[in-house]
């Protein structure tokens, strides 16, 4: 299996998740070829682009019409077969279950999101999501306890990156969430 760069992917101005915080949260995951994948606030489709490489069955919604083009881009580039959705979680989602899903962006939905997943995330199912603040992981974490997720699991990562003078450059750091649905 052959994990991308970061340079591997086309970005613009849309938020990408960095190879580091992408090789986690795609383990967390687990997947296995023909599962099926939402993944929701796709922005430049890293995920989405990983997952499918992997064999999985892709849908990705992205609310930035921006987002929806480099992902498109970046599916083509990279030779995968996905299923872009322009539009905004949970009210542009089909109505089809999932084995897995990711949440990189919410667009403060977070609790329609989990409504949608109490029907749309099959038993079993494996949840991850990736915050950058405090405020938006305590919530999911209400959420999974609410909503009866075993197995919940949050991790925060910190990486730095060496510059091109020879300096370490910090990343945000990233809570890391996953639960799986009972």
């Amino acid at each position: 299996m052959k994990w991308l760069n970061d340079e591997d992917f086309i970005r613009a101005k849309v938020p990408m998740t960095k190879k580091a915080i992408r090789v986690l949260s795609v383990s967390y995951l687990d997947l296995e070829e023909d599962l099926s994948l939402l993944d929701i606030g796709s922005g430049t489709g890293s995920i989405s682009v990983q997952a499918a490489l992997l064999g999985a069955k892709v849908t990705s919604i992205e609310r930035k019409e921006e987002g929806v083009q480099l992902l498109r881009e970046n599916a083509k580039r990279h030779g995968v077969d996905l299923k872009p959705i322009h539009g905004l979680a949970p009210g542009d989602l089909p109505d089809q279950e999932f084995d897995r899903v990711f949440i990189g962006g919410s667009a403060g939905n977070l609790e329609e999101i989990f409504t949608y997943l109490d029907k749309h995330l099959k038993k079993g199912g494996i949840l991850v999501g990736n915050y950058i603040t405090l405020k938006n992981t305590w919530k999911m974490y209400e959420l999974l306890k609410e909503h009866n997720y075993q197995d919940i699991d949050v991790e925060l990562v910190q990486t730095a990156k060496l510059d091109h003078l020879g300096l370490m450059k910090g990343e945000n750091p990233i809570y890391i969430m996953k639960g799986v649905k009972e």
